[in-house]
């Protein structure tokens, strides 16, 4: 077996697998590269060899290096290239198949993924063979600020109003407004970097639709509410409230159960190129109840 000591910097990031369920040493030549399953784990020793073990038990043999919590990536990744040095040599089995004179050289590949959500990213490494006079896929400047943004805390609506503790009567207007944090209504602002490409993105929430739990339309809020004070009466809020017509004495509970959903706009900026610019959206939801109860007419 070669010696693992000759390619420390793949060894290092290869051998880095998460968990430690199974720890294996494999001869046999590359095969091809290997998601960690979810659920399970994967574990390695000093060379570019790993296993990934399932939660049922079965294994795959691999070459991944993933530093993630086992969620999907629901955007393109970000990838960058860098050169091993030394190269393996001739007849290694980490030449994955190519000569020694065949023009071209092995490469660790490191990808940025985001999980789904937005919920933060994870690293996926392997060795790529890239040959002479080809150039690597260039890094997308979308994927860096989905990467930015992931490194955000993007929450859902606080909710100020209504209270779970309330009581609200069915016929006079509902008044909704939401507490504004940087991390629940914005704004955010960080920057990320891949392949040489850095990207600032600001993230504010930019409306609000609230399923009110009755079955009618959802009410969309393009700012967070107003406050509701006693001097308002029986005014309609002016900006985002709601009429319940019916008692919610039926439902679950004896509560409505409604959400608020949150879309997050996201403008990003790559940073010397005033021109690169782009938005996108990313949702967060808040569950809320609300007792709604009818007023009683003594004669």
């Amino acid at each position: 077996m070669e010696n693992p000591q000759r390619h420390p910097r793949a060894a290092g990031l290869l051998g880095a697998a998460a968990g430690a369920a199974l720890i294996a040493v494999l001869a046999a030549a590359p095969t091809a590269h290997a998601n960690p399953p979810d659920g399970g784990s994967c574990a390695g020793t000093g060379k570019w060899w790993v296993v990934c073990k399932a939660d049922d038990g079965t294994k795959t043999n691999g070459q991944d290096t993933s530093t993630g919590s086992g969620k999907k990536s629901s955007k393109p990744p970000a990838c960058t290239y860098e050169k091993m040095e030394p190269q393996p040599p001739a007849g290694s089995a980490y030449r994955l198949g190519h000569a020694a004179d065949e023009k071209g050289a092995i490469y660790i590949q490191t990808c940025t993924l985001t999980r789904e959500g937005g919920t933060g990213t994870m690293n996926d490494q392997k060795l790529v063979w890239i040959a002479d006079g080809q150039k690597t896929p260039a890094v997308d400047p979308a994927t860096v600020a989905q990467m930015a943004a992931a490194k955000m805390k993007l929450l859902g609506p606080q909710i100020a109003n209504p209270r779970a503790a309330g009581q609200y009567v069915v016929g006079m207007p509902m008044w909704m407004w939401l507490e504004q944090t940087p991390t629940t209504y914005g704004p955010q602002t960080t920057s990320a970097t891949a392949g040489g490409v850095t990207v600032t993105a600001t993230a504010k929430v930019s409306s609000v639709s609230w399923a009110m739990g009755d079955g009618t339309q959802a009410v969309v809020c393009t700012g967070p509410g107003t406050k509701y004070t006693p001097s308002m009466g029986k005014a309609q809020s002016p900006d985002c409230g709601h009429v319940y017509t019916k008692a919610s004495s039926e439902e679950a509970g004896g509560k409505f159960h409604g959400t608020a959903t949150a879309t997050w706009t996201v403008d990003w900026q790559v940073a010397g190129d005033p021109a690169a610019t782009g938005q996108f959206t990313e949702q967060r939801q808040t569950a809320f109840t609300t007792a709604v109860r009818e007023v009683q007419v003594l004669n």
